[in-house]
Parts: structure tokens; C-alpha cells; sequence
């Protein structure tokens, strides 16, 4: 393992490549088919053994591993500072911690404070009695009458969002699995106690936090209901959600919160903000000063077609929305998006398609994520009706298949379930692991893998890729994209054709240079290269340049 030295200025939850795991399905050490940590010890140098024999990422981010009943896959916690015995002990995060810092590897917890497990012990106190010192930890309401709920705000996993309880004769409040009740914010108790869960983990060295639902933690005072809408879906998607989230008290929220992780040096939060206005509600949530959480998620990138107008419209829209000092974020894959692979297949274009988007993510001006098995092209799995364990999968099969098909087992070589177990896998593999795997891409300099790695490292090794400006070159796009990076010392020229055609690209303005080095392409441009005018771009062409 070769110690890795980071640039003077290096800012890793800004300059760096954060892999998002899905513990479950990434190594399995026990062979009791479920993912563990000591599972991920094991495939540490994998993703960074500080050489370019590694992936090379400087962050993972591991959804929950908290103990729970699993109702939501770990997304309900009972236990807010322990580990969920399928996934190890404390002691197993410890070394976690301990060798992935070693190995310049930051870890990402992710952190469920907008609602806990309804077996959690604050819970099962708070629906003891009406009496009972933690009955406002939660959200209680009487109802509009015999039957009738608080109000009509909606579950996003499907029917209302208000639960009777026979015993205290009151109704409480779930936005999203009635196993799942969500905390009452407006206490201060409350907040205490999970201002507390996060110092707990940070004192453990944890380097940052990924906040699920983000926007939610808040309800209107009044508890107003919400108005209807027309449209073509279930319950949830039929209102305008002006008072079950998005409320005004989460600003300061976040600037306080934003204060107490500043305390430590070096670490971090980023949001998960659910909107149908994705990229504004992402903005908003880093504050007007940039003081609120260090990044969000902008799931309008995730939600592009294959098209690089689309693209084109919301790298922009997202860099106006910024506030000064703000930072944006990249994904196109995570454990509850269909993986992009498959989104964007096209026959015998699909890999090419996955190398354009992979350069697109690792060359734009941000903090690109990356999902466990996007780099060798994991696709989504489809998995029977009679298979599905998502909840909203069971719920509302087949307009929903749930999200069961993009957390299918890492696939690490073609033996018996894919080298992740010698166990009986939790799910089911996908059909192509013995052809698409770490194995068979290992050693290959063509694989998709290894195209990932040059990515990867050549971001390392190139300023203007981490920390540069970002400034398209067309304006109006049709079928490729052509953007500069630049720092005072350094301008790089990213080319990507998002076509199955040769593409004759003019710029809008002239360039900087004649001169280029390539440093990375899939044009067979050689070494250097002369741009003096209109290029020709083969199809889906990626090409990485630096002026000089």
C-alpha cells in the first residue's frame, strides 16, 4: 500500500471521488449472504491502495448500518451509536475507520434524523402513554373526527401519512413507512439528542454525514393540509407539499448544525433533498452564504435523458443557482435510482455510452458520487414479483418495481455468487456476472474498469480537473458537449460526443491555444493534437486536453 500526498489546497469533500456502498451487497465475509464491514476491510486496496492498480476514490459513503428491524433496510434506526449485528460490531467500524484512513480513504455515514424505527426505544416510550416524558419526541395529532386523520398529508411510500394508535387514542406521523415515525424537530430535547448522535460519531473520527431527506425534518406549525393536484400517479404525487416539508425553520437548523460539524476539522455534511424542483431545492439548502450543509444532492443531473442539450441545460442551471462560495454535486447512479447503465443502454453502444457519462461525471466542476459497480457497468437487475422485498416495490408492483434491481450483489469475479458470498446471496445476482466483473476487467487496459481508474487518477494528477472554473464552449449544443476547466496555472478542453455519429463541433469562441497535449481519449488523437477550428468528433468520442 503506497502512502498517497495530497495537493497543498485539497479539499477532499470538494476535490475528490466519493463511492457510495451499499453495505448489504458489497463483501460478504461471514457467508451468511449479507454484506459486512469486515467484508469492506477486506476490499479496501480495491478502492484505493494508493496507486493506480486501485479505483483511487478519497471517500466511501455507506448507507445506514445502524442497528434496525430492517423494515426499510436500515433506513429505520433503532439504535442511533451502534452497529447493526449483520453488519459487525464497533470495534469492526473502528478498524474500518482506521485502515480506509490509511489508505487516504474518508468514510461518509449515513445519517436517518428525520424519522427513527418504530421499535426504537424513544418511540416505544413516546406511544406508552400520553403522559410519558417522550410522548412530543414524535409527532401526535387527534384527528378531524371519528376515522378522519389530522389532515391529508400523504405517505411518500403510499397512503396517509397518519397512524392510529388504539391505545393513546391519538394518531402519529410517518412520511414514509408506518414502521418509520418521524421525529418531532420543534423539540429541543430532540434536538439535543441528535445534535449528540453526531458528535458521537464525529468524536469516533467520522469524516462526514449523508442526511437523508434533508428538507422534511420540519412540518407546518398549523398542520395545514396540502392542496391537490392533477396528476397521473399515487397518493403522494397528487399534492403540492407546501406544509409536510420545505419548511422555513430548517435554515437556521442547518446553519447550526453546519456550525457543530465545522468544529471538527475536515468534515462534512451532504443532503439529500426530495423536490420537484430539484436543482432550486438542492441550492437552497446550502444556504444564501453558502453556511448551511457543504453539499447537496441535485437530482435534475440524475434525471437527465441521453442527450447533451440536457445536460448542457442543467450543468448551467445548477452553476447560475449556486450561491457564492457554493459547490455542486454529480451523480447518475444510487440505491434508489435505476442504475444509469441501464437508463442509457443502447445495444451495442451502451459501453460507449457508460465511458461518455463517466467522463462527463469525473471532468465537470463538483463532487462527483459514484455508485458501487458503476465501474464496471453493473446494469439494473429485474427481479420477480414474488422476489421483491422493497417496500414500495411490494406496494406498487408493476407501476413501481421498488428499488431492489440497483442493489443486487457486487460483482467480483464469476464464481459461485460473483466472489461476494459462499453463502445464499439476500437478493439475486444479476444474470451477467460471470461476464461483467472485477476479474474479467482486472487486467484488461481496455475494460470499462480500467477507463474509470485513468479517470480517476488523472483527476488527481490535474488541478484544473479538481478545483478549476468551468465555462462551456457552446452554447447551444446538439449532440456533444465541448467545456473548458480552468485555474490560473492550468486550462483543460473536455470533449464528449454523445452520439452514435461523427460530430463536426464549432466553437463559440475561439480557444486559448492551437496547442494540446491529450491526456486522455478514445478519438486515437496520439500525444498532442492542433485545434484551429471546427473538430470532428468520432462517435460517442471522449477527449480530455490540456492547453500547451
Amino acid at each position: 500500500m503506497a502512502q498517497q500526498q495530497e495537493p497543498q489546497g485539497f479539499v477532499w469533500w470538494k476535490h475528490g471521488v466519493v463511492y457510495q456502498i451499499y453495505p448489504r451487497s458489497f463483501a460478504d465475509s461471514n457467508d451468511d449472504g449479507i454484506g459486512d464491514l469486515r467484508g469492506l476491510i477486506h476490499r479496501l486496496d480495491y478502492l484505493n491502495d494508493g496507486t493506480p492498480n486501485s479505483l483511487g476514490v478519497d471517500a466511501v459513503w455507506l448507507c445506514p448500518i445502524y442497528p434496525s428491524p430492517q423494515h426499510d433496510f436500515g433506513y429505520d434506526v433503532s439504535d442511533y451509536t451502534d452497529i447493526d449485528p449483520r453488519f459487525g460490531t464497533l470495534d469492526d467500524f473502528d478498524e474500518l475507520l482506521e485502515k480506509a484512513h490509511a489508505r487516504g480513504i474518508r468514510i461518509i455515514m449515513d445519517m436517518v434524523l428525520n424519522h427513527s424505527s418504530h421499535l426504537h426505544p424513544w418511540f416505544v416510550e413516546s406511544r406508552s402513554s400520553r403522559q410519558s416524558p417522550k410522548r412530543d419526541w414524535y409527532i401526535w395529532r387527534d384527528g378531524r373526527g371519528p376515522g378522519k386523520p389530522p389532515n391529508n398529508w400523504q405517505s411518500v411510500f403510499g397512503g396517509p401519512a397518519w397512524e392510529w394508535d388504539p391505545r393513546t387514542e391519538q394518531y402519529y406521523y410517518h412520511a414514509f413507512l408506518v414502521e418509520q415515525p418521524d421525529l418531532n424537530w420543534r423539540n429541543p430535547e430532540v434536538k439535543k439528542a441528535l445534535f449528540d448522535v453526531l458528535r458521537f460519531w464525529l468524536d469516533r473520527g467520522v469524516d462526514g454525514f449523508r442526511l437523508d431527506v434533508v428538507n422534511y425534518y420540519f412540518k407546518d406549525a398549523q398542520f395545514r393540509d396540502n392542496p391537490t393536484r392533477l396528476a397521473i400517479t399515487y397518493g403522494y404525487g397528487r399534492q403540492h407539499h407546501l406544509y409536510d416539508k420545505d419548511q422555513p425553520e430548517l435554515h437556521p437548523l442547518y446553519r447550526e448544525m453546519r456550525a457543530l460539524v465545522d468544529a471538527y476539522p475536515g468534515r462534512m455534511m451532504v443532503g439529500e433533498v426530495g423536490s420537484d424542483r430539484p436543482a432550486e431545492a438542492a441550492a437552497a439548502y446550502l444556504g444564501e452564504r453558502a453556511d448551511e450543509l457543504h453539499l447537496t444532492f441535485n437530482f435534475a443531473f440524475a434525471r437527465c435523458p441521453w442527450s447533451a442539450p440536457a445536460f448542457h441545460r442543467e450543468v448551467e442551471r445548477w452553476e447560475a443557482l449556486l450561491p457564492p462560495g457554493g459547490w455542486p454535486t454529480y451523480f447518475l447512479s444510487n440505491h434508489d435510482q435505476v442504475r444509469h447503465v441501464s437508463r442509457y443502454a443502447a445495444g451495442d453502444w451502451t459501453e460507449a455510452r457508460a465511458r461518455v457519462a463517466a467522463a462527463l461525471l469525473l471532468t465537470l466542476r463538483g463532487t462527483p458520487f459514484l455508485y458501487y459497480g458503476e465501474e464496471i457497468g453493473m446494469r439494473e437487475v429485474h427481479i420477480p414479483r414474488e422476489e421483491i422485498q422493497d417496500p414500495p416495490g411490494r406496494r406498487f408492483w408493476p407501476l413501481y418495481k421498488g428499488r431492489d434491481g440497483c442493489r443486487t450483489p457486487m460483482q467480483w469475479d464469476a464464481s459461485e455468487h460473483a466472489g461476494f458470498t459462499r453463502g445464499i446471496p439476500w437478493i439475486r445476482l444479476a444474470p451477467d456476472y460471470r461476464e461483467r466483473n472485477v476479474a474479467a476487467q482486472q487486467d484488461d487496459p481496455g475494460s470499462l474498469l480500467n477507463f474509470y481508474r485513468r479517470l480517476i487518477w488523472l483527476r488527481k494528477a490535474t488541478p484544473a480537473l479538481q478545483r478549476g472554473d468551468y465555462r462551456a464552449l457552446v452554447e447551444r449544443p446538439t449532440r456533444a458537449l465541448a467545456y473548458l476547466r480552468e485555474t490560473p496555472e492550468q486550462t483543460v478542453l473536455v470533449l464528449l460526443n454523445f452520439s452514435a455519429r461523427p460530430v463536426r463541433l464549432a466553437f463559440d469562441e475561439p480557444l486559448p491555444t492551437q496547442e494540446w497535449k491529450v491526456l486522455l481519449d478514445t478519438a486515437g488523437w496520439g500525444e498532442r493534437v492542433r485545434l484551429a477550428g471546427p473538430v470532428t468528433l468520432p462517435p460517442h468520442a471522449v477527449c480530455v486536453l490540456e492547453a500547451g
